[in-house]
Parts: C-alpha cells; sequence; structure tokens
C-alpha cells in the first residue's frame, strides 16, 4: 500500500450541498428557505430564543428559588459519622482528611442523625441542640 493509493471507503464522502444552483438540484429556486419571512432573506436573522417580538419564553416563566453562592462552604455532619470516625479529638482538618466534608468547607455543624456512644471533644465545629445533647450524653465536650 502507496500513500497515493489510500482513498476513504465507499460512501464516506458525501458532497456538499450546493443551494440555488437549478431545478435539477432540489434546492434551486427558494434554496430550501421557503417563501418570504424574515428567515428567507438574506442577512435577516435574529438572536437565540428570539419569538418574532412575542415575549420570549425565558421571561413568560415566573422567577422562581435562589441558591447561594456560600452553601459550597458549610458542611454537615452527623452523630453516625462521628461514630465511625472513632476519633476522639475533631476538628474540622480531621473530617477534611476523613473525607467528611469537602475541602472547600470552613463551617461544618454536627447533626443529630444517628447514634454516639464515644467520648468527642470537638473543636471549631458547631452542633444543633440535639446533637449537643447527646455528644454531652456520651460524655464529649463542644469547644
Amino acid at each position: 500500500m502507496q500513500l497515493n493509493t489510500i482513498k476513504p471507503a465507499e460512501g464516506a464522502k458525501k458532497a456538499r450541498r450546493r443551494v440555488g444552483r437549478g431545478i435539477g438540484s432540489g434546492l434551486g429556486k427558494t434554496a430550501g428557505r421557503g417563501h418570504k419571512g424574515q428567515k428567507s432573506r438574506a442577512g435577516g436573522y435574529h438572536k437565540v430564543g428570539f419569538e418574532g417580538g412575542q415575549m420570549p419564553l425565558q421571561r413568560r416563566l415566573p422567577k422562581r428559588g435562589f441558591k447561594s453562592a456560600s452553601l459550597k462552604f458549610n458542611g454537615e455532619v452527623t452523630l453516625a459519622d462521628l461514630q465511625a470516625l472513632g476519633k476522639e479529638d475533631v476538628d474540622l482538618v480531621t473530617l477534611k482528611e476523613a473525607g467528611l466534608v469537602g475541602q472547600l468547607v470552613r463551617v461544618v455543624k454536627v447533626v443529630k442523625t444517628g447514634e454516639l456512644s464515644l467520648k468527642v471533644a470537638l473543636k471549631g465545629v458547631g452542633a444543633t441542640a440535639g446533637a449537643k445533647a447527646a455528644i454531652e450524653a456520651a460524655g464529649g465536650t463542644l469547644a
């Protein structure tokens, strides 16, 4: 095989569509643009989402919801997570190393989900009222 003898597979190369080249091409006269109207004319086009002056869909729909950009800096840990972690001293760095919270997280709160029997000392980590009671009942502390 020589480089000058290589050819594409049969049917792989298709001739480009030549519009406006006579009736026999199937795309003569109006060249597939239909009759009249803005889209049939040269240079006659509009921005994406334009509906001919009708109120566009994105403006017809009601404004709803909001997602705070600061959510990615907040984390949540359960009592069950602390039990599974099995460490006595827990702080933000410990939770990040264990993969319980993301690397961007700055503020962590413990929520009362699951059981805790370990004595855990939390440093720089918040807790809900129920979680705080459960931690102190297990002999732990919050700082």
